[in-house]
């Protein structure tokens, strides 16, 4: 039975391309600073974000808690968005490792104006914590996967820094919100301090992220990198993946939002499940599960049971997710293969 597996766009395999430019990869030892695959990376990703420098780091997570911990202090408070990763999915890093609180924001979809974020600037006092950084997700695993209009990046810059603070864009799937917009990388980050930016997630590579920002933060990044344990030797093998898909993996992620919206939109059509076509704007999927087909984690274990592996994201909404593994006809025959079970759940109901 063929498995499809829309768990995340962090489950595909490198393909035999991405593998011999992977075993091809010239390699030094990246701590000495001198594996010229990695010297290579850095230079190309930091002149695709526009900024100054890049440093490779083996995840997304090590890429925000670095941003945070090289452009903060212990004491210092975050402002960031109620569903954001850095909150809810990074094991509260922020806090233990960086020594910062988080303000949360409730928007929808994740996006969010100066006006939500204005009250939450504390006022200069002994009493409270410092406010030093905007933190925003583009794009917005928890609102759907939504993309950050160019206008509102520019809106909470020019706010952020009228009252000092740095902005940091988690950017695991800039890749997606380049190929939504039709806009380069550079222009998307044009705004930010800092963007960091993940191979693993819509390009295909096996492992590792990048933080970009000033040669200032990167050359503080660089040593707390390695005080956190991330910094590697032969990482060339990482960058030769990176390389490869740079150069032939972002075109193609339109295919993954054409495929997302097909699904969407035979989701739409089904018994028990109610799916918004129209809130898809990039690779991801949620869609709620009506009572009559139990949980949203047991329909997940009769999917599974079926080859058609999804994640639920509470028990009532399930997420799916397109990458390059995922095909037309995959979509086409997870659609028949939910169509089947939802429908016989109801008559078995």
């Amino acid at each position: 039975m063929k498995t499809i597996d829309l768990r995340s766009d962090t489950v595909t395999h490198p393909s035999p391309e991405m593998l011999e430019a992977m075993c091809s990869a010239d390699l030094g030892d990246d701590t000495l600073g001198d594996d010229p695959s990695v010297i290579h990376l850095e230079e190309r990703i930091a002149e695709m974000t526009g900024m100054e420098a890049a440093l490779l780091v083996p995840s997304g997570t090590m890429a925000n808690l670095l941003a945070l911990r090289s452009q903060t202090e212990p004491g210092d408070e975050i402002i960031a968005h109620k569903g954001s990763h850095i909150f809810h999915y990074e094991a509260g890093g922020y806090a233990a490792i960086c020594g910062c609180s988080i303000q949360t924001i409730d928007t929808p979809k994740g996006i969010f104006t100066s006006g939500d974020a204005r009250p939450l600037i504390r006022h200069h006092a002994p009493h409270y914590p410092r406010t030093r950084l905007v933190e925003i997700e583009n794009t917005m695993n928890a609102g759907g996967g939504a993309v950050w209009p160019i206008e509102a990046v520019r809106e909470i810059a020019e706010f952020a820094r009228g009252h000092g603070l740095v902005l940091h864009m988690d950017g695991a799937r800039i890749w997606n919100a380049g190929a939504a917009l039709g806009l380069s990388i550079s222009k998307i980050t044009e705004y930010a301090d800092s963007v960091s930016c993940c191979f693993s997630k819509g390009l295909g590579c096996p492992a590792g992220s990048a933080l970009c920002a000033s040669a200032e933060t990167i050359h503080r990044a660089r040593r707390f990198r390695k005080m956190f344990g991330g910094s590697m030797r032969q990482a060339g093998i990482l960058a030769g993946a990176a390389l490869y898909a740079l150069e032939h993996n972002i075109e193609r992620i339109a295919d993954d939002h054409t495929h997302a919206r097909l699904l969407a939109d035979r989701l739409a059509e089904l018994p028990g499940l109610t799916c918004d076509p129209t809130a898809v704007e990039t690779n991801m999927v949620y869609f709620e599960v009506d009572p009559r087909l139990g949980t949203a984690d047991q329909l997940c274990a009769r999917l599974d049971a079926r080859g058609v592996r999804m994640l639920a994201g509470s028990p009532t909404t399930i997420r799916a997710v397109c990458h390059l593994g995922v095909s037309r006809e995959d979509i086409e025959h997870t659609g028949g293969v939910i169509s089947e079970v939802a429908t016989g759940a109801i008559k078995n109901g």
